[in-house]
């Protein structure tokens, strides 16, 4: 009995440093990567090519997908992206806030072939995708089924902007 209120202390502490553990840890991880993967700019679409071995910039990426993304931020108003989708083959864009919430994710399914184009916003106004706290990253991935298709894929996604609107 003498051991009960030790161990609920024990338990409150526990439970306190995983809640605070599982709050605090998604800003930290998301700022550290977006510092990382904005080396090449902020606002402006960068591709990258098929991920090796040695590719960690992205938690264990997929080899058979090459990824574009551009990490934003809203300081300065909206920003609009405009991205190419090759036909008949697999293509999603998704887009995090600096939290790591998932604020949209569109495939192929719903854009098959063409453009898909969003304007981001710290407010949602007039259409825009909203996004909290203003800052976050663009993915898009396109599957690559053969290194004889890179080629065109990288052209197409290439055209693909993310720029200040």
């Amino acid at each position: 009995m003498r051991w009960l209120g030790p161990l609920a202390l024990a338990a409150l502490v526990a439970m306190s440093t995983y809640v605070a553990a599982l709050w605090a840890a998604p800003p930290v991880i998301m700022a550290k990567a977006m510092d990382r993967l904005g080396a090449g700019g902020i606002n402006t679409m960068q591709h990258q090519g098929l991920p090796g071995a040695q590719s960690r910039q992205i938690v264990r990426p997929s080899p058979d997908l090459a990824y574009s993304l551009c990490v934003f931020d809203l300081a300065k108003g909206q920003v609009a992206i405009d991205a190419f989708v090759p036909p008949r083959r697999y293509w999603s864009l998704s887009v995090f806030d600096a939290n790591t919430d998932n604020i949209l994710s569109v495939n192929d399914r719903a854009v098959q072939g063409g453009r898909h184009a969003l304007v981001l916003s710290k407010d949602g106004a007039g259409g825009s995708l909203a996004v909290p706290g203003g800052k976050g990253i663009a993915l898009i991935r396109i599957l690559v089924t053969s290194p004889r298709d890179l080629a065109a894929i990288d052209a197409l996604r290439r055209r693909s902007t993310c720029a200040p609107a």
